[in-house]
C-alpha cells in the first residue's frame, strides 16, 4: 500500500494580480492552493478541478505537478482556464474579481484517507452539489476537511450559504475558516460564539485564523484555545490561509483529528508558521516541509 493521499475537490484558476508596479500571474485558487501545500509538506495530493486546454491551464497543470500533486483526469476541459484578478491593497491584502465556470466533475475518493474542498467549488452550482457529495459520502471513511472561504459576489445570498455551509460542516472533521468568512456568515457574533455555531452543526474541531493576530479554535473536547500569529514582512496575503489549511490538513493525516486543546493548539501554532512564510512571498507559494521544519 502507497503513502496516505489526500483527494481535493475544487477550482484551479490564474490569479492575475495587480499592483502599482505592474500584473503578473500566478497559478491560484483555494482548493489548488491548498493540494499543492500539503504534496510540499510531503502528503501525495490528487486535485479534482476543471482546467482549460489552453496555456494558462497547462502552467497550472505543471505548478501542480512540479509540487507532487496529480490531477484527476476528468478535470481537463475545452472551456477557458478560470482567473481571478485580484488588486493588491497598501497594507498587502488583495481585492478579487472571478471568471469561475463553478464546474467540477466527480472524482472517486478511491485510497484517500481525507477529502477537502471549499471556497468557490462548494457554493456555486452545479460544482457545489458534486463537493458536497463527496464530503457526505466520505463521512465515516475518510477525514473530511472543509474551508468556506467566502467570496460574496459568487456565493448567493447569505441564506442559500448558510444552507450548504451548514451540510458541509455537518460532515465535517474538521473546519478552518477566517475571521471574515465568520463576519459574512454571522454578522456581529464574537469568535466564541462562532466556534460553537460551527460544532453544534456537527464539526469536530473548528479552527478560526485571525490573520497577524493568529488563530482561535475549539477542539473536540470543547477546549478553546489561541495561538500567536508569527511576525513576518509580509509581501502579500495570497494563499495565507490555503497554507494554513494544507498544514492542518498533513497534521490530521499523520497524527489524526486533534482531540483535545494541546493537540489543536500545536497544529494551529505548525499551521500559522506555514501561513507566515507564504505571506512573505509573492504569490500562493507554500512551504516545503524542510522550511516549515527550519
Amino acid at each position: 500500500m502507497g503513502a496516505p493521499e489526500v483527494l481535493v475537490l475544487g477550482e484551479a484558476l490564474v490569479d492575475i494580480v495587480e499592483t502599482d508596479d505592474g500584473v503578473t500571474e500566478h497559478v491560484g485558487g483555494s482548493p489548488a492552493n491548498v493540494a499543492v501545500g500539503v504534496a510540499r509538506l510531503g502528503v501525495p495530493a490528487r486535485l479534482a478541478t476543471r482546467l482549460g486546454r489552453d496555456e494558462r491551464g497547462e502552467r497550472v497543470a505543471r505548478h501542480v505537478s512540479e509540487a507532487g500533486a496529480v490531477i484527476a483526469e476528468a478535470s481537463w476541459t475545452d472551456a477557458a482556464t478560470d482567473t481571478a484578478r485580484a488588486r493588491i491593497r497598501p497594507d498587502g491584502s488583495a481585492e478579487y474579481t472571478f471568471e469561475v465556470a463553478g464546474v467540477v466533475e466527480p472524482a472517486p475518493r478511491g485510497d484517500a484517507v481525507l477529502v477537502h474542498t471549499g471556497s468557490i467549488a462548494l457554493f456555486l452550482d452545479p460544482g457545489g452539489e458534486t463537493c458536497l457529495a463527496a464530503l457526505e459520502s466520505a463521512r465515516g471513511h475518510a477525514v473530511v476537511t472543509v474551508d468556506p472561504n467566502i467570496r460574496p459576489a459568487l456565493v448567493g445570498s447569505r441564506e442559500s450559504a448558510h444552507a450548504r455551509f451548514a451540510r458541509a460542516a455537518a460532515a465535517a472533521d474538521l473546519v478552518k475558516l477566517s475571521d471574515e468568512d465568520a463576519a459574512w456568515l454571522w454578522p456581529g457574533a464574537d469568535s466564541r460564539t462562532v466556534l460553537e455555531t460551527i460544532a453544534d452543526l456537527g464539526a469536530s474541531a473548528v479552527v478560526m485564523t485571525r490573520g497577524g493576530e493568529g488563530a482561535i479554535g475549539r477542539a473536540p473536547d470543547g477546549a478553546i484555545v489561541e495561538v500567536a500569529g508569527v511576525a513576518v514582512t509580509v509581501a502579500d496575503t495570497i494563499g495565507a490561509g490555503d497554507s494554513f489549511m494544507a498544514s492542518l490538513i498533513v497534521t490530521l493525516v499523520e497524527s489524526g483529528v486533534p482531540a483535545h486543546g494541546d493537540a489543536l493548539a500545536r497544529a494551529m501554532r505548525t499551521a500559522a508558521r506555514a501561513a507566515a512564510i507564504t505571506v512573505s512571498r509573492p504569490g500562493a507559494n507554500p512551504p516545503s516541509r524542510a522550511e516549515l521544519e527550519d
